[in-house]
């Protein structure tokens, strides 16, 4: 069973940054395809960044490409979401979540385990 922490998140004013972090235990980290995922109220959950198992691919939304980095560390079992110039539409809460198999996904049915999910707030 792999469990997925997620930390990082708060309250932040537009044209701010946060670093999201997301620690993992149980399962070959190493091998999983990870993905940051947000969900906003009232909306349905939605791909925000992915990096395959080697950190040799990434992929990012429209919205965010740019303007957000994923990264992972395998060593010490980390993706971590470094998310820059953000505006009030990135208000939202922010999951990380595993792909056991080693490739992308961007929607939310292709991963097998997520977080309990961070709360990321920007004000206007």
């Amino acid at each position: 069973q792999v469990q997925l922490v997620e930390s990082g998140g708060g309250l932040v004013q537009a044209g701010g940054s946060l670093r999201l972090s997301c620690a993992a235990s149980g399962g070959i980290f190493s091998t999983y395809y990870m993905g940051w995922f947000r969900q906003a109220p009232g909306k349905e959950r939605e791909f925000v960044a992915g990096i395959s198992w080697n950190g040799g691919s990434t992929s990012y939304a429209d919205s965010v490409n740019g303007r957000f980095t994923i990264s992972r560390n395998n060593a010490k079992n980390t993706v971590n979401l470094r998310m820059n110039s953000l505006k009030p539409e990135d208000t939202a809460v922010y999951y990380c979540a595993a792909r056991v198999a080693p490739y992308s996904g961007y929607v939310p049915q292709r991963y097998d385990y997520w977080g309990q999910g961070t709360q990321v707030t920007v004000s206007s």
